[in-house]
């Protein structure tokens, strides 16, 4: 759940565009967790996801010139705007259905003090979640929700 920001809309409520695409860690449990979370509960079945080992993550982390580093695990796309770590999650969180949506409220946090505890989870997130040999195949409905 890794977010960089090349520019970010914060409070917009604009939907998701069928351009809005997550590039996720795949061999991470927790993000693999998360991706299953957001597809239950994605009502209008908006976004798109990508791994980030796949061909066509490493082209989308290319060709948006998102560093790998920057971008271990989690990057919401939205046609040419980027964003990573806790403006990502809270984005994505906006656009879920329920009560999820109330998380949008931490934007009143300061970005550093979010993006801190963001990247606590985010560095130990193998060694609290473990992590995968291989990346997560999608099957089933959710199918061509995902890039390969």
């Amino acid at each position: 759940m890794l977010i960089f920001v090349i520019h970010s809309k914060r409070f917009s409520k604009a939907p998701m565009t069928e351009n809005s695409i997550i590039l996720f860690d795949g061999v991470c449990n927790l993000c693999n967790a998360t991706v299953r979370f957001i597809v239950k509960r994605d009502a209008q079945a908006a976004l798109r996801f990508c791994s980030m080992q796949s061909d066509r993550g490493r082209e989308l982390l290319t060709a948006h010139d998102i560093q790998e580093e920057a971008a271990s695990t989690f990057v919401l796309i939205e046609g040419n705007h980027c964003l990573a770590r806790s403006d990502a999650v809270l984005k994505v969180a906006r656009h879920l259905s329920g009560i999820w949506q109330l998380l949008s409220i931490m934007y009143i946090v300061p970005r550093p003090v979010r993006d801190f505890f963001y990247d606590v989870i985010a560095r130990n997130r193998y060694r609290w979640f473990g992590k995968r040999e291989s990346c997560l195949a999608p099957a089933g409905e959710h199918l061509n929700r995902f890039l390969v």
